[in-house]
């Protein structure tokens, strides 16, 4: 990893500042060229730009009639994409953001609200110029996606929960993440390093994702205290948005995987069965980390849905997902 990460800048003062701040947080990180070696015919731009008044840390493709953009999920960063961007980056444009609060972006206050993640992303895409696109989000990042639908809808040719769910969160779940909170400002963030990247694959897959898993931990201990913080109380804080998706009319997808934990197949098949109007894939061999476990199964799932898949191909040819109307599911 290198200290000097060949970012574009916009001037700005704020954008100056979290990118001093940045190098010092992840001085080695490679640049996009670097990481994606993938990448032979265009140059792929990763830089810090104001979205509005918060600073962001982006990476865009920059060629391609449609575009996609993908959203981490919580204890993530952009570079959660790394291995699955070069799968469609031949036929979309592709663009990854490290949510503020996560990765090396702006941290804004103590709560982040999945409405103002939200409004940073149009801010983000306004920027980059970029009028309409394909919204994918995993995990936390299908909370924002669903937000931006509510706000933004305009703005959307398609949206994409991976491993997500417009459900708000039990009193339960909200009192576990209570716990994290307390853990967090107590300097125990090891204990959600040791438990949470391993959790999200499946118990089968995890010997051979070790590298995964240990990409994500490191990624636990880069991430702000006061960022992981302000999340989690924007997501105890979000509302169920069911009904509003039912409404929509934009194009969806679920992505579930038949071996989540966090979202067991009886939930997902539930919530499927809940709409109707949505598009459903299931990948057969994943956890809730399934564009890193079935990474080709996904990306071809994700192409068919936006209409960039390669000629000739077909549903069937999709090793591991099968595809199927959500009344079926």
């Amino acid at each position: 990893m290198k200290a000097d990460r060949n970012f574009r800048r916009n001037g700005s003062a704020d954008a100056e500042e979290v990118f001093k701040r940045a190098t010092k947080l992840a001085p080695n990180r490679k640049s996009g060229k670097e990481r994606h070696s993938l990448y032979t015919q265009f140059d792929e731009e990763e830089e810090f730009i104001m979205a509005g008044r918060t600073a962001l840390h982006v990476c865009d493709s920059q060629q391609g009639e449609r575009c996609v953009v993908l959203l981490h999920g919580y204890l993530e960063s952009m570079f959660v994409w790394d291995d699955f961007v070069p799968l469609l980056y031949k036929r979309v444009r592709v663009v990854t953001l490290d949510l503020p609060g996560h990765g090396i972006s702006e941290v804004r206050g103590e709560c982040h609200s999945m409405e103002y993640l939200a409004d940073v992303v149009r801010d983000a895409l306004q920027a980059l110029g970029i009028a309409r696109c394909t919204l994918v989000g995993h995990s936390m990042g299908g909370y924002v996606a669903l937000a931006f639908c509510e706000r933004h809808p305009e703005m959307l040719d398609g949206l994409v929960l991976f491993s997500s769910t417009p459900n708000a969160d039990t009193e339960e779940k909200r009192e576990n993440r209570r716990r994290e909170i307390a853990l967090v400002r107590a300097g125990k963030k090891e204990q959600l390093a040791r438990v949470a990247p391993g959790a999200g694959f499946a118990a089968d897959n995890r010997q051979r994702m070790a590298d995964a898993i240990a990409d994500l931990t490191e990624q636990v201990y880069l991430t702000e205290d006061d960022g992981i913080v302000a999340l989690l109380n924007g997501m105890i804080a979000r509302p169920d948005r069911n009904e509003m998706l039912r409404r929509s009319p934009v194009r969806q997808l679920f992505v579930f995987g038949r071996k989540d934990e966090y979202i067991p197949a009886a939930v997902a098949e539930q919530l499927a069965a809940a709409h109707p109007q949505a598009q459903v894939v299931w990948l057969a061999d994943s956890g809730h980390m399934g564009f890193l476990e079935e990474p080709e199964a996904a990306a071809e799932a994700l192409l068919r849905f936006v209409g960039a898949e390669p000629d000739g191909q077909t549903a069937a040819s999709v090793a591991g997902a099968s595809e199927m109307p959500a009344a079926e599911a």
